[in-house]
């Protein structure tokens, strides 16, 4: 079943020097760009990541420091890919977890701002988990019946996610042609941000979604406890998280300055 799009569509796949979100780089970037009327843009390209690639990153993706020792930083080709993926919706395989945290993360190391506002995210691998619990090689076998050759390259396994979300649409007649509503499927949370460290109740509050105030509401904690603001704004944490927790502390600044 194709798509039915009313805007663009961009499936995405990231090799990487590791799985830390915050202090790993990008060494490949596969995407296919699917427009509303079917026509489709690809393209892959490696990355130096101005760091060394472990020797188990490698083994994985099997890219050296050779490999991208002459290829562009991330910094150099930021601004024409914030351009790609402007006004589109995201799809990927565990993409709302690590690829597009990872992602945004580069993005503001180099200093390019990457809208996502009225971004629609669709995780293939949250659909599969929920209708048939397994990873993108089984997946791939299971909706579209092949073995998924070079698996672990970032261009046949940004190819593999967009056949099986196809796929996934002509075996579930109950899963809707539509990014909005796959978007919601596919969504373990309703994240504030995109790590899900915070997410919205069904009062559409902050909720802490981690550590030792999970459950908390986000705002009233900030209250109470005038230390987590600043410990989150210097730990470990995605920007995007970050930037999260520093809008619900303007709002509470905003309200004090008021009264």
């Amino acid at each position: 079943m194709e798509l039915n799009l009313t805007k663009p569509t961009i499936f995405f796949d990231l090799e990487t020097t590791g799985t830390n979100i915050t202090h790993d780089r990008i060494v490949e970037i596969s995407l296919i760009k699917v427009m509303p009327g079917g026509e489709e843009i690809e393209r892959t390209r490696r990355i130096n990541p101005e760091m060394h690639i472990p020797e188990e990153a490698t083994e994985v993706h099997h890219i050296t420091d050779e490999d991208v020792a002459d290829e562009p930083t991330f910094r150099q080709i930021a601004a024409s890919l914030a351009e790609i993926f402007r006004d589109s919706d995201i799809a990927g395989f565990n993409s709302n977890r690590f690829d597009i945290p990872l992602l945004l993360e580069e993005f503001h190391r180099a200093g390019v701002v990457l809208d996502l506002t009225n971004t629609r995210f669709i995780d293939v691998q949250t659909i599969f988990h929920k209708q048939e619990p397994r990873n993108l090689i089984a997946a791939y076998k299971f909706y579209c019946g092949k073995n998924l050759e070079g698996a672990h390259s970032a261009c046949a396994d940004t190819r593999a996610t967009y056949e099986v979300l196809k796929a996934q649409l002509d075996r579930y007649t109950d899963l809707p042609n539509d990014m909005a509503a796959l978007s919601e499927y596919s969504s373990h949370t309703r994240n504030v941000d995109i790590a899900g460290r915070l997410v919205y109740d069904d009062k559409k509050r902050e909720v802490i979604n981690f550590g030792k105030y999970k459950g908390k509401i986000a705002e009233d904690v900030l209250r109470s406890d005038m230390g987590y603001y600043g410990w989150i704004m210097q730990g470990d944490f995605p920007q995007n998280t970050k930037d999260a927790f520093a809008r619900i502390h303007m709002r509470i600044e905003l309200e004090r300055r008021k009264h």
